[in-house]
């Protein structure tokens, strides 16, 4: 925060504290002259106000709460820009990726700084990477199981499905079906390849998935062309006048889509004969694709789970189709 910030903060907590502790002080002293105990002559319903003092038990807490109030913000941080005695912080802050992230918490390892974040983390691969390596590995601790065997154990199942709820959840919905833009994983089709191996891959390394836009080449008449002749592909009614002239100029599309339109998993290209449309089948979508291209992105997570959560995890989306 800036620096009236900081100094605002400063003195609305220290203000708050040291005028709690006068108002006690000021609490504590006899003001009415009398003796304790002696009614002060407010009466109301009945009741008689005395004059007597603050319950000690009630003055002493107070006092204790105040100096503990005090220590604590010299050791922690919580007065504006001052960071505490104790170099304490929550997590590091202002990190923007994954490479700041490592390099902040090996820097406040060597200050030996006192992040709350990167000793949890710690603590987790202490306690759960053992289990994640006892799933993942042959007896040997050292040979991968084989992801299809993986898919049979229930237990190991479960913790995939747990690390995708995590992880994957927001693109592919809980239930991996997927959303628009986001693939389903449950209906055995895909855009990379579906064996064990290939989508390790994919979870490991990420995907980019680029449709050229073609509108300005192809025009809008050939965009309509084209997008009937797609359309056609899976067995939709269309014209079919228009489908032949769009067979014709569908040569340019034919380099990732093949000849028949099946797709190529190589480079990520969709089989446009399934009748399963990524970003929506209507003739609308399929014309706004052809003109306008898409670009997908499936990020990749070995630097963020690491590999023996990526392979158990594959082994649960393996399972989802098998």
């Amino acid at each position: 925060m800036n620096t009236f910030l900081s100094v605002f903060v400063t003195v609305i907590s220290l203000g708050t504290i040291f005028g709690c502790l006068a108002l006690l002080i000021w609490c504590t002293k006899d003001k009415m002259g009398m003796e304790e105990g002696a009614p002060t002559g407010h009466t109301f319903d009945g009741i008689s106000e005395l004059n007597n003092p603050l319950p000690k038990w009630w003055s002493y807490l107070f006092v204790f709460m105040i100096v503990f109030s005090l220590f604590y913000l010299a050791l922690y941080p919580g007065l504006g820009n001052f960071k505490g005695l104790l170099g304490w912080q929550s997590s590091h802050q202002d990190i923007r990726s994954l490479e700041e992230s490592r390099a902040a918490a090996a820097e406040s390892r060597e200050q030996g700084l006192l992040v709350q974040y990167d000793r949890e983390m710690i603590r987790a691969d202490e306690v759960f990477g053992a289990r994640f390596r006892e799933l993942a590995y042959e007896a040997d601790g050292e040979t991968y199981r084989a992801i299809a065997d993986i898919a049979q154990d229930a237990n190991a199942i479960k913790v995939g499905q747990r690390l995708f709820l995590q992880n994957c959840a927001q693109c592919h919905g809980s239930d991996a079906r997927g959303a628009r833009g986001f693939p389903n994983l449950t209906n055995n089709d895909w855009l990379w390849g579906g064996s064990p191996e290939q989508i390790k891959a994919t979870i490991m390394h990420g995907r980019q998935g680029i449709m050229a836009a073609w509108g300005d080449m192809l025009g809008e008449e050939g965009v309509k062309e084209v997008a009937s002749y797609v359309l056609s592909l899976s067995g939709r009614r269309v014209d079919e006048v228009e489908a032949q002239k769009g067979q014709a100029r569908f040569a340019v599309c034919a380099a990732c889509h093949g000849a028949d339109g099946t797709g190529n998993t190589a480079l990520g290209a969709p089989n446009l004969t399934n009748g399963i449309w990524l970003y929506g089948g209507s003739r609308a979508a399929v014309e706004e694709t052809i003109r306008y291209g898409r670009h997908g992105v499936m990020p990749a997570w070995n630097d963020i789970l690491g590999e023996d959560k990526v392979h158990l995890l594959a082994s649960y989306v393996y399972s989802l189709n098998n």
